[in-house]
C-alpha cells in the first residue's frame, strides 16, 4: 500500500552497483521510501554494510552478490526474484567501470571489451531478463545512469563515453518500444560531478568536498520517479 511518507511501500527495487557511491545511496533512498531493495555488486562485504544501514534505518533489503559480466548470473537472479516476488517495480542500471582515460588509438582491446561488457552488454542482459517481471508490475520504472561524455565527446574519454552513448541509445529504444503500455517508464540520469570512487579515479587532484555527495543524486532520482516525467526523458543533476 502506497503512503505519502513511504511512496514505494510494497514495491520491489533492484539496484546494480549498490555496494558504494550512487548505487548505495539510491538503494538506501528507495528503502527509506518504503521499497524492498535487492542490492547487487561483486563485493559482498560492502553490500552487507549497505544492507545493515538500510535495516538500521528501518528499511528492508536483500543482498545478491554477483558479477554482471558472468553470462548466467543475471538469468539466475531473475529466476530467483520471479519465484519469490513474481514482479519487479524499479530497476536501477547503475553498475559501470571507468576504464583507462587514454587516446582512442591507445585503448587496450581487452580492457575496452570488459568495459563494454559491463557498461552495455550487462545492461541489455538485465533488461532482457527482467522485462517479463517489469511488465508484471502495476507501474515499472527503469533508471539508467549515464555521463555527459556519452553525448559530448571529450579527449581521452572515448572508451567510457562510447559505452554511455551506446547505453543511452539502448534504453532510449526500450523506452520507445514500451511506451504503448503506459505502465513502464525509462529515465536516463546524468548525475554530473559527484563524490564517488570513479570520480576520484578520473580526477585524482580534485578536492572531494568540492562536488556533491551521492545522496544528492539519490534524492533527485527518487524525485524523478515520483514525478510525471515522460518515458525516455533525460535528467542532468546540477547540484
Amino acid at each position: 500500500m502506497m503512503t505519502e511518507t513511504k511512496p514505494f511501500a510494497g514495491k520491489l527495487a533492484l539496484v546494480t552497483g549498490a555496494s558504494r557511491g550512487i548505487g548505495a545511496a539510491t538503494a538506501e533512498a528507495l528503502a527509506a521510501a518504503g521499497a524492498h531493495v535487492i542490492l547487487t555488486a561483486r563485493n559482498s562485504a560492502n553490500l552487507e554494510q549497505v544492507e545493515e544501514r538500510i535495516h538500521e534505518a528501518g528499511g528492508t533489503a536483500t543482498i545478491a552478490p554477483l558479477d554482471l559480466t558472468d553470462g548466467g548470473a543475471i538469468g539466475k537472479l531473475a529466476t530467483a526474484i520471479a519465484e519469490r516476488w513474481q514482479k519487479l517495480d524499479v530497476l536501477v542500471l547503475n553498475a559501470a567501470m571507468l576504464g583507462s582515460l587514454t587516446p582512442v588509438q591507445d585503448l587496450d582491446p581487452k580492457e575496452f571489451s570488459k568495459l563494454l561488457s559491463l557498461n552495455v552488454l550487462a545492461n541489455q542482459a538485465l533488461i532482457a531478463a527482467f522485462d517479463p517481471l517489469l511488465r508484471q508490475a502495476e507501474t515499472a520504472e527503469i533508471v539508467a545512469l549515464t555521463s555527459s561524455v556519452g553525448a559530448e565527446p571529450r579527449a581521452f574519454w572515448g572508451g567510457y563515453g562510447a559505452s554511455k552513448a551506446a547505453l543511452e541509445t539502448l534504453v532510449g529504444a526500450y523506452a520507445d518500444e514500451t511506451a504503448h503500455t503506459e505502465r513502464m517508464r525509462v529515465h536516463v540520469i546524468d548525475p554530473g560531478a559527484t563524490r564517488t570512487r570513479m570520480r576520484s579515479l578520473a580526477f585524482p587532484g580534485e578536492e572531494p568536498e568540492s562536488v556533491k555527495p551521492p545522496e544528492v543524486v539519490a534524492g533527485a532520482i527518487i524525485e524523478r520517479l515520483l514525478s510525471d516525467a515522460p518515458t525516455g526523458g533525460k535528467l542532468r543533476i546540477q547540484s
